[in-house]
């Protein structure tokens, strides 16, 4: 189950989808009805698994659009079924239990969602999943755990006679460092299909799968200029010049989804070097020192994320310098930053 929620991780989840199923990927994963609906209209033909809407409200469309739908808790099963009775058809849902992330999913004991499943006339259970708090982290014991708390509950509905078709745990880091007992008879990769797995924390296997990203950001430069020693720079005059500095403005800003915080502290690479973000990034405007860089000329384009010239800037890279996370880089790549396929 490949999961394409939040445009693919800011990678475009329609073009990204159709290449995931053309590579034989069986079912995707999105958060909400609407971006479902979105695929479906593009052609998609793949089982697609919402993982977190609101279900009183969304049963029609995932009917209507052939959705399957993450039941959170048992009253969401009961709306799940009435919509799927007012319809007369059958709808499949896959039911989440809280194993210890204590977000979303059921902490009703197995026999209360036995009776529950056994009441719904047109929902059908299809399949049981959760998900992991700390899966990366081998020096806390809270994944074992969540996979003990999984393994009984799913015995618990075996012992009522109920046995669903998948029964999956496992995002990205687990697949990538070979926790099998938490891969079920699914896996759902998400980060990992972008190019990136998380480090891992304490005494950890040996990686079993190796990735490298799929994308590449770049912008162009606008102008480049000459300032004297002491000149500030951009809003609020947050970088002064330590020396004479030549300087490029490039097109791309917060609005675009370079990280405020990056202001004074990122880098970029131009010409084949990295260099630093000089002052404030601004909303469609981000300046940069290219004083070491004399060939540089408007129009050209600088690499804000990927490789240029045996050099290299992810968006773990950047996360650091952001004190984010890299998933927070890719998503919060703007829909105004045109995307290219190659």
């Amino acid at each position: 189950m490949a999961v394409v929620k939040a445009d693919a991780y800011g990678h475009g989840a329609i073009e990204v989808s159709r290449i995931l199923t053309a590579e034989g990927a069986c079912w995707l994963a999105v958060s909400s009805v609407e971006e479902g609906v979105a695929l479906r209209q593009a052609g998609i033909g793949a089982r697609i698994l919402v993982m977190a809407d609101n279900l009183v409200r969304t049963g029609a469309a995932l009917l209507e659009y052939g959705l399957t739908p993450v039941v959170q808790d048992l009253a969401d099963l009961r709306a799940v079924d009435e919509a799927a009775r007012a319809a007369d058809r059958a709808l499949p849902y896959h039911l989440k239990i809280d194993t210890g992330m204590g977000r979303l999913g059921t902490r009703g004991a197995p026999e209360e969602a036995a009776a529950a499943i056994r009441e719904a006339t047109h929902a059908r259970l299809e399949g049981l999943m959760t998900h992991f708090a700390s899966s990366a982290d081998y020096a806390s014991a809270q994944t074992g755990e969540q996979v003990k708390v999984f393994e009984e509950f799913r015995a618990g509905l075996r012992r009522a006679g109920i046995a669903p078709a998948y029964w999956h745990m496992a995002s990205t880091n687990p697949i990538a460092y070979g926790r099998r007992e938490a891969w079920g008879n699914m896996v759902r990769p998400g980060h990992a299909l972008y190019g990136y797995i998380s480090p891992a924390r304490g005494e950890a296997p040996r990686r079993i799968l190796e990735v490298k990203p799929a994308l590449a950001w770049r912008a162009s430069v606008l102008t480049l200029k000459d300032v004297p020693e002491g000149a500030l720079i951009g809003y609020g005059g947050m970088f002064r010049a330590p020396r004479p500095m030549r300087i490029a403005v490039l097109a791309v800003g917060y609005a675009d989804g370079v990280s405020h915080r990056l202001s004074n502290r990122g880098k970029v690479i131009a010409a084949g070097k990295l260099v630093p973000i000089l002052g404030a990034v601004s909303m469609d405007l981000t300046t940069i020192d290219v004083t070491e860089c004399p060939g540089l000329r408007p129009g050209d384009a600088v690499t804000l994320l990927g490789s240029e010239a045996g050099v290299t800037l992810d968006a773990q890279q950047i996360a650091r310098a952001a004190g984010t996370i890299s998933y927070a880089i890719l998503c919060g790549i703007s829909a105004r930053v045109k995307r290219v396929y190659v």
